[in-house]
């Protein structure tokens, strides 16, 4: 059993919103204190050092404390889906994935409690592989100084460096603080990501890879994140700039951000990174493969690209 004490006065997301989730109180990320997973299995649809020819070992949690209107995991962040899995149950569903490249924690920060005995219990059973957390990049240094003692891998968003455009999309100007604070606060601690293989055949094992989604219409906000990971980090920052956005159903309730990236958009953040002399680029230009857009409705195969990239039929 974990710790529920975190749970009780909940500070685990710099939103820090004091709820007793032990007592069914909920804060911004609406979880509780029991584990809520949305799907687990082999994922092809991240970068190549991190899926290989086997895939990546996904874990997608429910909630999330950023809850950005856009999101294509709007299913978890805002309707919740996904069921109750005690640690026990975790641990064994991922002992059965076959062959996975390493283990992928999606959004996990509201559940660091049960993750920590997860991944503790993992490594008692033998399991070496790498543990990825995924997460936004709003997250708190002093979690993240405990997580990174057991963490190998950390994928940090870094989606705005500007607080009006922050607290447009997620209702905090602390965004663009936080994360900066945070990646610096990664990279110092576990470096780079390494192995850095292009071609997925070496798997990378540690270190620190930033990714950033080009929002449309928002390009001088991505030029300014590249700007700011350049003046921290230098140009051999591993960086995975996305143009993989799709109008989700808020978007068009909103009437904001209701189309693709253009080609144009794309072109100058990447003729930015280039300028500014960043060597280590995953790119997406053919705005991502809307087979990897999720539908967790399908808990068992929610990305219909995996069958493809698999060999499956």
């Amino acid at each position: 059993m974990p710790d529920l004490t975190p749970y009780r006065h909940c500070e685990l997301c710099p939103r820090r919103c004091g709820v007793d989730r032990t007592a069914g109180q909920r804060g911004f990320c609406g979880e509780g204190a029991e584990l809520r997973i949305a799907s687990i299995g082999a994922h092809f649809g991240e970068e190549p050092p991190l899926v290989g020819h086997d895939g990546s070992g996904t874990v997608f949690l429910t909630g999330c404390p950023c809850g950005c209107f856009f999101c294509q995991n709007y299913q978890l962040s805002a309707e919740h889906l996904g069921e109750t899995s005690s640690v026990e149950e975790t641990v064994r569903r991922i002992r059965e994935l076959p062959g996975v490249r390493n283990i992928n924690l999606v959004t996990p920060d509201h559940f660091w409690p049960h993750l920590k005995q997860v991944i503790q219990q993992l490594r008692v059973e033998g399991c070496d592989l790498p543990v990825v957390w995924n997460c936004s990049g709003y997250s708190r240094v002093e979690l993240l100084a405990q997580q990174a003692e057991i963490v190998d891998i950390f994928l940090p968003d870094f989606k705005y460096a500007s607080p009006e455009l922050a607290k447009r999309c997620m209702g905090r100007e602390d965004y663009p603080a936080v994360a900066r604070e945070a990646i610096r606060f990664l990279v110092d601690r576990k470096g780079f990501l390494r192995p850095f293989d292009v071609t997925g055949e070496m798997a990378a094992n540690r270190g620190v890879l930033v990714r950033h989604l080009v929002l449309p219409g928002e390009v001088a906000n991505s030029l300014a994140v590249l700007d700011q990971l350049y003046e921290d980090h230098g140009p051999r920052l591993p960086i995975s700039v996305m143009r993989q956005f799709r109008p989700m159903p808020e978007c068009f309730r909103r009437s904001q951000f209701t189309r693709l990236v253009t080609d144009e958009e794309y072109r100058a953040v990447l003729e930015h990174a280039a300028e500014l002399g960043f060597t280590r680029v995953f790119t997406q230009p053919d705005c991502g493969d809307e087979n990897f857009v999720p539908d967790f409705r399908h808990a068992d195969a929610p990305f219909r690209g995996n069958f493809k990239a698999s060999g499956e039929r």
